[in-house]
Protein backbone atom coordinates (compact mmCIF):
# COMPACT_ATOMS: atom_id res chain seq x y z
CA UNK A 1 0.00 0.00 0.00
CA UNK A 2 1.47 3.50 -0.63
CA UNK A 3 2.30 5.70 1.60
CA UNK A 4 2.95 9.69 1.48
CA UNK A 5 3.52 12.67 3.26
CA UNK A 6 0.94 15.10 4.61
CA UNK A 7 0.68 18.11 6.96
CA UNK A 8 -2.22 17.02 9.20
CA UNK A 9 -3.90 19.60 11.19
CA UNK A 10 -4.89 18.29 14.58
CA UNK A 11 -6.64 19.44 18.25
CA UNK A 12 -4.71 19.25 20.96
CA UNK A 13 -6.10 20.30 24.45
CA UNK A 14 -8.17 22.91 22.86
CA UNK A 15 -5.93 24.40 20.58
CA UNK A 16 -5.18 23.09 17.00
CA UNK A 17 -1.31 21.73 15.84
CA UNK A 18 -0.12 20.95 12.30
CA UNK A 19 2.47 18.71 12.36
CA UNK A 20 4.23 16.76 8.80
CA UNK A 21 2.90 12.64 9.43
CA UNK A 22 3.00 9.41 6.97
CA UNK A 23 -1.09 8.45 5.72
CA UNK A 24 -1.94 5.56 3.33
CA UNK A 25 -3.59 6.07 0.54
CA UNK A 26 -6.16 4.10 1.17
CA UNK A 27 -7.30 6.63 4.11
CA UNK A 28 -8.09 9.38 0.85
CA UNK A 29 -11.71 9.33 0.60
CA UNK A 30 -13.68 7.97 -2.63
CA UNK A 31 -13.54 9.84 -5.72
CA UNK A 32 -12.35 8.86 -9.70
CA UNK A 33 -8.95 10.48 -9.84
CA UNK A 34 -5.97 9.92 -7.73
CA UNK A 35 -3.25 12.48 -8.25
CA UNK A 36 0.36 12.29 -6.82
CA UNK A 37 0.80 15.70 -5.92
CA UNK A 38 3.57 18.05 -7.14
CA UNK A 39 2.65 21.86 -6.06
CA UNK A 40 0.17 23.23 -4.08
CA UNK A 41 0.08 26.93 -2.70
CA UNK A 42 -0.92 28.87 0.48
CA UNK A 43 -4.33 31.04 0.67
CA UNK A 44 -6.07 32.42 3.48
CA UNK A 45 -8.30 30.02 3.60
CA UNK A 46 -5.88 27.14 4.19
CA UNK A 47 -4.62 29.39 6.53
CA UNK A 48 -7.86 29.53 8.30
CA UNK A 49 -8.21 25.82 7.84
CA UNK A 50 -5.26 25.04 9.73
CA UNK A 51 -5.94 26.96 12.36
CA UNK A 52 -9.13 25.01 13.24
CA UNK A 53 -11.46 27.50 11.21
CA UNK A 54 -14.58 25.14 11.59
CA UNK A 55 -16.57 27.28 9.29
CA UNK A 56 -13.92 26.08 6.68
CA UNK A 57 -13.09 22.86 7.64
CA UNK A 58 -15.65 21.32 10.05
CA UNK A 59 -13.78 17.58 11.48
CA UNK A 60 -10.08 17.22 12.27
CA UNK A 61 -7.69 16.03 12.04
CA UNK A 62 -7.40 17.32 8.41
CA UNK A 63 -4.98 17.84 5.68
CA UNK A 64 -5.80 21.75 3.94
CA UNK A 65 -4.94 22.79 0.59
CA UNK A 66 -7.38 23.92 -1.43
CA UNK A 67 -5.18 24.12 -4.53
CA UNK A 68 -3.17 21.34 -6.46
CA UNK A 69 -1.24 20.33 -9.09
CA UNK A 70 0.23 17.14 -10.18
CA UNK A 71 -0.19 13.88 -11.84
CA UNK A 72 -2.55 11.33 -12.32
CA UNK A 73 -1.96 8.02 -10.71
CA UNK A 74 -4.89 6.04 -10.86
CA UNK A 75 -8.15 7.05 -12.94
CA UNK A 76 -11.41 4.96 -13.27
CA UNK A 77 -12.92 7.27 -15.64
CA UNK A 78 -11.99 7.85 -19.72
CA UNK A 79 -11.32 11.61 -19.32
CA UNK A 80 -7.91 11.54 -17.47
CA UNK A 81 -5.21 8.40 -18.20
CA UNK A 82 -2.16 7.88 -15.75
CA UNK A 83 0.37 10.19 -16.31
CA UNK A 84 -1.71 13.13 -17.59
CA UNK A 85 -0.43 17.07 -15.94
CA UNK A 86 -4.01 18.08 -14.06
CA UNK A 87 -4.92 20.83 -12.16
CA UNK A 88 -7.54 21.10 -9.13
CA UNK A 89 -8.57 24.01 -7.75
CA UNK A 90 -11.22 24.96 -4.91
CA UNK A 91 -14.85 23.03 -4.65
CA UNK A 92 -14.11 21.26 -1.55
CA UNK A 93 -10.97 20.15 -1.92
CA UNK A 94 -8.79 21.05 1.65
CA UNK A 95 -11.88 22.45 3.25
CA UNK A 96 -13.21 19.10 4.51
CA UNK A 97 -11.75 17.06 1.57
CA UNK A 98 -8.60 16.00 2.30
CA UNK A 99 -6.44 18.45 0.37
CA UNK A 100 -3.03 19.98 -1.20
CA UNK A 101 -0.65 19.75 1.49
CA UNK A 102 -0.51 15.84 0.77
CA UNK A 103 1.42 14.18 -1.56
CA UNK A 104 -1.61 12.40 -3.24
CA UNK A 105 -4.92 13.58 -3.01
CA UNK A 106 -8.29 11.33 -4.67
CA UNK A 107 -11.14 13.66 -5.63
CA UNK A 108 -13.97 13.40 -8.08
CA UNK A 109 -13.11 14.09 -12.07
CA UNK A 110 -15.49 16.73 -12.15
CA UNK A 111 -12.91 18.73 -9.85
CA UNK A 112 -9.88 17.60 -12.30
CA UNK A 113 -8.81 19.98 -15.43
CA UNK A 114 -5.80 19.18 -18.25
CA UNK A 115 -2.55 21.65 -17.43
CA UNK A 116 -3.00 24.13 -20.18
CA UNK A 117 0.04 23.23 -22.62
CA UNK A 118 0.96 26.75 -21.81
CA UNK A 119 2.15 26.25 -18.35
CA UNK A 120 4.28 23.53 -16.31
CA UNK A 121 2.45 22.30 -13.01
CA UNK A 122 4.77 24.63 -10.78
CA UNK A 123 3.35 27.97 -12.85
CA UNK A 124 0.18 26.61 -12.49
CA UNK A 125 0.61 26.66 -8.46
CA UNK A 126 2.11 29.83 -8.66
CA UNK A 127 -0.71 31.40 -9.81
CA UNK A 128 -3.42 28.81 -8.06
CA UNK A 129 -6.78 29.62 -6.23
CA UNK A 130 -5.33 33.17 -5.98
CA UNK A 131 -4.57 33.84 -9.81
CA UNK A 132 -7.55 32.25 -10.87
CA UNK A 133 -9.93 34.94 -8.75
CA UNK A 134 -7.53 37.73 -9.86
CA UNK A 135 -8.25 36.60 -13.73
CA UNK A 136 -11.81 36.50 -13.01
CA UNK A 137 -11.95 40.07 -11.18
CA UNK A 138 -10.12 41.42 -14.32
CA UNK A 139 -12.27 39.71 -17.06
CA UNK A 140 -15.37 40.73 -15.07
CA UNK A 141 -14.43 44.03 -15.14
CA UNK A 142 -13.44 44.24 -18.71
CA UNK A 143 -16.99 42.64 -19.40
CA UNK A 144 -18.48 45.16 -17.65
CA UNK A 145 -16.63 47.76 -20.15
CA UNK A 146 -13.21 48.60 -18.41
CA UNK A 147 -10.65 49.77 -20.91
CA UNK A 148 -6.67 50.57 -20.21
CA UNK A 149 -7.65 53.99 -21.43
CA UNK A 150 -10.47 54.91 -19.03
CA UNK A 151 -7.91 55.74 -15.94
CA UNK A 152 -6.43 54.23 -12.54
CA UNK A 153 -7.03 50.82 -11.38
CA UNK A 154 -7.22 50.14 -8.05
CA UNK A 155 -6.22 46.65 -6.07
CA UNK A 156 -6.62 46.30 -2.66
CA UNK A 157 -5.27 44.41 -0.18
CA UNK A 158 -1.85 44.75 -2.67
CA UNK A 159 0.76 42.84 -1.29
CA UNK A 160 -1.53 39.93 -1.01
CA UNK A 161 -1.98 36.91 -3.30
CA UNK A 162 -4.95 37.89 -5.45
CA UNK A 163 -3.52 41.32 -4.83
CA UNK A 164 -0.44 41.13 -5.88
CA UNK A 165 -1.29 38.97 -9.15
CA UNK A 166 -4.04 41.45 -9.87
CA UNK A 167 -1.63 43.91 -9.99
CA UNK A 168 1.04 41.92 -12.47
CA UNK A 169 -1.58 40.90 -14.63
CA UNK A 170 -3.55 44.38 -14.82
CA UNK A 171 -0.39 45.92 -15.76
CA UNK A 172 0.90 43.38 -17.84
CA UNK A 173 -2.46 44.35 -19.78
CA UNK A 174 -1.66 47.95 -20.32
CA UNK A 175 -3.03 49.04 -17.08
CA UNK A 176 -2.34 52.01 -14.81
CA UNK A 177 -2.67 50.80 -11.53
CA UNK A 178 -2.71 51.83 -8.18
CA UNK A 179 -2.03 49.66 -5.11
CA UNK A 180 -3.56 49.95 -1.72
CA UNK A 181 -1.10 48.78 1.34
CA UNK A 182 -0.76 49.15 4.91
CA UNK A 183 3.02 48.05 4.48
CA UNK A 184 4.88 51.26 3.53
CA UNK A 185 8.12 49.05 3.58
CA UNK A 186 6.53 47.01 0.63
CA UNK A 187 6.49 50.13 -1.81
CA UNK A 188 9.21 48.57 -4.16
CA UNK A 189 7.73 45.30 -4.00
CA UNK A 190 4.92 46.82 -5.66
CA UNK A 191 6.13 48.87 -8.06
CA UNK A 192 8.48 46.46 -9.36
CA UNK A 193 5.09 44.35 -10.05
CA UNK A 194 3.85 46.87 -12.43
CA UNK A 195 1.90 49.43 -9.23
CA UNK A 196 2.03 53.29 -10.80
CA UNK A 197 0.42 54.66 -7.67
CA UNK A 198 0.54 53.27 -3.92
CA UNK A 199 -1.99 54.28 -1.55
CA UNK A 200 -1.68 54.31 1.91
CA UNK A 201 -4.71 51.94 3.46
CA UNK A 202 -5.35 54.56 5.86
CA UNK A 203 -6.61 56.93 3.29
CA UNK A 204 -9.58 54.37 2.16
CA UNK A 205 -9.84 54.03 5.71
CA UNK A 206 -11.42 57.44 6.16
CA UNK A 207 -14.63 59.14 5.05
CA UNK A 208 -16.68 55.84 5.73
CA UNK A 209 -19.64 57.77 6.88
CA UNK A 210 -19.90 60.20 3.84
CA UNK A 211 -22.59 59.01 1.40
CA UNK A 212 -19.90 59.85 -1.78
CA UNK A 213 -16.60 60.42 -1.93
CA UNK A 214 -14.15 61.82 -5.04
CA UNK A 215 -14.31 60.55 -8.21
CA UNK A 216 -10.98 58.71 -8.65
CA UNK A 217 -10.91 55.01 -10.16
CA UNK A 218 -11.86 54.05 -13.20
CA UNK A 219 -12.02 50.12 -11.72
CA UNK A 220 -11.04 48.39 -8.78
CA UNK A 221 -10.32 45.24 -7.53
CA UNK A 222 -10.90 44.42 -3.89
CA UNK A 223 -9.73 41.27 -2.22
CA UNK A 224 -10.71 42.77 1.54
CA UNK A 225 -14.32 44.13 1.87
CA UNK A 226 -15.60 45.73 4.92
CA UNK A 227 -15.91 49.42 5.18
CA UNK A 228 -12.48 49.58 2.51
CA UNK A 229 -14.87 48.38 -0.64
CA UNK A 230 -17.71 50.46 0.15
CA UNK A 231 -15.24 53.38 0.65
CA UNK A 232 -13.83 52.04 -3.42
CA UNK A 233 -17.61 51.94 -4.67
CA UNK A 234 -17.85 56.08 -3.18
CA UNK A 235 -15.13 57.03 -5.25
CA UNK A 236 -15.37 55.22 -8.61
CA UNK A 237 -15.81 57.08 -11.75
CA UNK A 238 -19.14 57.57 -13.47
CA UNK A 239 -20.20 54.21 -14.46
CA UNK A 240 -17.35 52.52 -13.19
CA UNK A 241 -17.34 49.18 -11.63
CA UNK A 242 -15.48 47.04 -8.59
CA UNK A 243 -14.94 43.62 -8.69
CA UNK A 244 -15.15 42.03 -4.98
CA UNK A 245 -13.29 39.24 -4.24
CA UNK A 246 -12.39 38.91 -0.69
CA UNK A 247 -13.63 39.67 3.25
CA UNK A 248 -10.09 40.16 5.62
CA UNK A 249 -11.23 43.75 6.35
CA UNK A 250 -15.06 42.04 7.52
CA UNK A 251 -17.86 40.83 5.75
CA UNK A 252 -20.61 43.72 6.36
CA UNK A 253 -20.25 47.57 5.28
CA UNK A 254 -21.93 51.00 5.54
CA UNK A 255 -23.90 51.05 2.61
CA UNK A 256 -25.29 53.99 0.56
CA UNK A 257 -27.73 53.48 -3.11
CA UNK A 258 -26.19 56.91 -3.78
CA UNK A 259 -23.49 56.12 -5.58
CA UNK A 260 -25.16 53.36 -8.00
CA UNK A 261 -28.10 55.99 -8.07
CA UNK A 262 -26.37 58.98 -9.14
CA UNK A 263 -22.88 57.85 -10.58
CA UNK A 264 -24.47 53.92 -12.49
CA UNK A 265 -21.54 52.52 -10.57
CA UNK A 266 -21.38 48.43 -10.48
CA UNK A 267 -20.39 46.29 -7.59
CA UNK A 268 -19.54 42.58 -9.04
CA UNK A 269 -19.29 39.47 -6.86
CA UNK A 270 -16.54 37.16 -7.75
CA UNK A 271 -16.40 33.55 -7.06
CA UNK A 272 -13.67 31.04 -7.86
CA UNK A 273 -14.50 28.15 -5.50
CA UNK A 274 -18.07 26.87 -6.91
CA UNK A 275 -18.31 28.21 -10.54
CA UNK A 276 -18.84 25.40 -13.61
CA UNK A 277 -15.13 23.40 -14.24
CA UNK A 278 -15.79 24.75 -17.81
CA UNK A 279 -15.61 28.32 -16.68
CA UNK A 280 -11.95 27.36 -14.95
CA UNK A 281 -10.74 25.77 -17.66
CA UNK A 282 -11.26 28.29 -19.95
CA UNK A 283 -9.55 31.14 -17.45
CA UNK A 284 -6.78 28.72 -16.95
CA UNK A 285 -6.17 28.89 -20.75
CA UNK A 286 -6.39 32.49 -21.05
CA UNK A 287 -3.68 32.49 -18.03
CA UNK A 288 -1.28 30.32 -19.96
CA UNK A 289 -1.80 32.33 -23.25
CA UNK A 290 -2.73 35.75 -23.91
CA UNK A 291 -2.93 36.84 -19.99
CA UNK A 292 0.20 34.83 -19.55
CA UNK A 293 1.86 36.87 -16.62
CA UNK A 294 6.32 36.95 -16.63
CA UNK A 295 8.22 37.32 -13.96
CA UNK A 296 5.72 35.05 -11.56
CA UNK A 297 8.56 33.58 -9.69
CA UNK A 298 9.23 37.28 -8.54
CA UNK A 299 5.85 37.21 -6.67
CA UNK A 300 6.71 33.58 -5.01
CA UNK A 301 8.24 32.21 -1.79
CA UNK A 302 8.54 28.50 -2.21
CA UNK A 303 8.61 26.27 0.96
CA UNK A 304 8.48 22.45 1.70
CA UNK A 305 5.84 20.59 3.62
CA UNK A 306 8.74 21.14 7.11
CA UNK A 307 8.18 25.17 6.12
CA UNK A 308 4.73 24.90 5.90
CA UNK A 309 3.98 25.85 9.27
CA UNK A 310 6.05 28.94 9.30
CA UNK A 311 4.15 30.10 6.23
CA UNK A 312 0.76 29.14 8.15
CA UNK A 313 1.63 31.83 11.12
CA UNK A 314 2.94 34.45 8.53
CA UNK A 315 -0.44 34.37 6.83
CA UNK A 316 -2.69 34.73 9.92
CA UNK A 317 -0.48 37.62 11.40
CA UNK A 318 -1.07 39.09 7.89
CA UNK A 319 2.43 39.71 7.08
CA UNK A 320 2.92 37.59 4.41
CA UNK A 321 3.86 39.44 0.83
CA UNK A 322 2.98 38.07 -2.49
CA UNK A 323 2.38 33.82 -3.07
CA UNK A 324 3.60 31.14 -1.17
CA UNK A 325 4.35 27.96 -3.34
CA UNK A 326 4.25 24.47 -1.54
CA UNK A 327 6.52 21.77 -3.06
CA UNK A 328 5.40 18.69 -2.20
CA UNK A 329 7.67 15.80 -4.02
CA UNK A 330 10.85 16.43 -1.83
CA UNK A 331 9.18 16.13 1.83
Amino acid sequence: MTHFKALQVHEQQGSFVSSVVERRVDELPAGEVLIRVHYSSLNYKDALSASGNRGVTREYPHTPGIDASGVVAESSVSEFAVGDEVIVTGYDLGMNTSGGYGQYIRVPAAWVIKRPAGLTLREAMLLGTAGLTAALCVDKLERAGLEADQGPVLVTGATGGVGSIAIALLSSLGYEVAAVTGKADQEAFLRALGASHIVERSVLQAGVEKALLKEQWAGAVDTVGGDILFNVVKSLRRGASVACCGLTAGVNFQASVLPFILRGVNLLGVDSVEIPLVAKASMWDKLSLQWKIPHLDELVHEVSLQGLPKAIETTLAGKQVGRVLVRLQDA
